[in-house]
């Protein structure tokens, strides 16, 4: 997620999380790749308000933490905007990606963006609300990256939705960026690994700890 404001229909937030590239021709900003297969690739943004990629530092941040975890991995961007991270973990050799974005536009421009990349084959768009994606047919993923707009308490129902509804693999793992004074609480099988800050935006990544027997998928939703 990749966007500022209050307003929950447009799912924005007002942040300083760091300098975002500049606009591009025609008014649009770009996207830079900054690791893998893809890296230096620059990706045009759509010139929508508040639509900027994540830090290129909190995205190297994390990723060095992933290192291990990325490649091979089924990957779910929810509240996506630029899809700077899903992207980013297709660029460094995640097997799939399935980015849900509820504007349109976005959405289409996130597709986009896949096919210029010739990612089209690994990576899926849903454009449709993150909450009625969670509530429908699941099918688990090792990653997930879960930014939603600040102040409008959606952070927490989203980890309940994730953990309850069948949409984490065993021992998935779990970035979620809230802003700092939340206090939020994760299931309690969750376990904190690391956390970065940056602006008035905290950075935290969680393990899941396996039962000794999981659910088997319900399907395929994205």
């Amino acid at each position: 997620m990749t966007r500022r404001s209050s307003s929950p229909s447009r799912h924005r937030r007002s942040s300083s999380r760091g300098t975002a590239p500049g606009p591009g021709p025609g008014g649009r900003g770009k996207l830079r790749i900054i690791g893998g297969d893809y890296r230096r690739r620059q990706l045009p943004v759509p010139d929508s308000p508040g639509l900027r990629p994540t830090p290129d530092r909190v995205r190297e941040t994390l990723f060095n933490w992933l290192t291990g975890v990325t490649p091979g991995a089924r990957v779910l961007d929810l509240y996506a905007g630029t899809g700077a991270l899903g992207l980013e973990a297709l660029s460094r050799g995640a097997r799939q990606a399935c980015f849900v974005e509820r504007e349109s536009r976005v959405a289409q421009g996130l597709g986009t963006n896949l096919e210029t990349l010739g990612a089209s084959d690994r990576g899926r768009v849903a454009a449709q609300a993150t909450e009625v994606f969670l509530a429908g047919p699941a099918t688990p993923f090792d990653l997930v990256f879960l930014d939603p707009p600040f102040r409008q308490e959606l952070a927490e129902a989203a980890c309940v939705a994730l953990e309850e509804n069948g949409w984490l693999a065993p021992e998935a793992w779990i970035y979620v960026e809230v802003e700092q004074e939340l206090a939020l609480s994760v299931p309690a099988r969750w376990q904190l690994h690391r956390e970065v800050k940056a602006g008035d935006t905290l950075g935290r990544l969680y393990r899941r700890q396996a039962r000794h027997a999981s659910p088997s998928p319900a399907g395929d939703a994205c």
